[in-house]
């Protein structure tokens, strides 16, 4: 596949969305629909067999989630992803993570966005106050049993990919920093 033309066709300090003029090896032509966005950071905060989840409204869905804390940067901030995740943990939840571990990553939605997730285990927390952004205001946080977690999942209350691919990614390399003993 060869890019013929780009143009940005939205912009805002969160993303981009552009459209890409392709030409198929067969030469036929296609387009694409792009969204672009920086790399988030996802963070699965563990403590006593169990995780904590911040839930908050999903505008697109137009319902609340629950989910591991994530995010971005909401512009080109130059910093590691580590500070970014540490960053995210303490604004959504209020913790702060003597260790954090890097566990894997994955891309969010390679059919429509560029933009991967880094993900990483934080254990060994401390509480405090958490830092929302305008958008997080209603946000709700709590500690739920890993058992709570995956019942939460088989239900359907949790609908957030980013959330099951990450625990997915835990259970892959467990045991760490906890116990995930079935």
């Amino acid at each position: 596949m060869i890019q013929i033309s780009t143009r940005v066709v939205y912009e805002n300090r969160w993303m981009s969305v552009r459209e890409d003029d392709i030409r198929h090896p067969d030469g036929s032509p296609g387009i694409y629909g792009v969204v672009d966005k920086p790399t988030a950071a996802l963070i699965i905060p563990m403590e006593n067999d169990g995780f904590h989840l911040v839930e908050q409204y999903r505008y697109t869905l137009s319902r609340r989630s629950w989910e591991f804390p994530q995010g971005t940067w909401p512009d080109d901030r130059e910093t590691t992803i580590e500070e970014l995740a540490r960053a995210e943990l303490v604004q959504e939840t209020g913790l702060r993570a003597a260790t954090l571990e890097h566990i894997g990553s994955f891309a969010i939605g390679p059919g429509f966005t560029s933009q991967g997730c880094e993900v990483f285990l934080a254990t060994d927390l401390t509480p405090g106050e958490p830092d929302p952004d305008p958008e997080e205001q209603e946000m709700r946080r709590r500690w739920f049993a890993r058992t709570e977690v995956e019942r939460m999942m088989r239900d359907g209350e949790i609908v957030d990919g980013c959330t099951m691919a990450a625990y997915t990614l835990l259970w892959r390399g467990a045991p760490r920093g906890g116990t995930l003993d079935r």
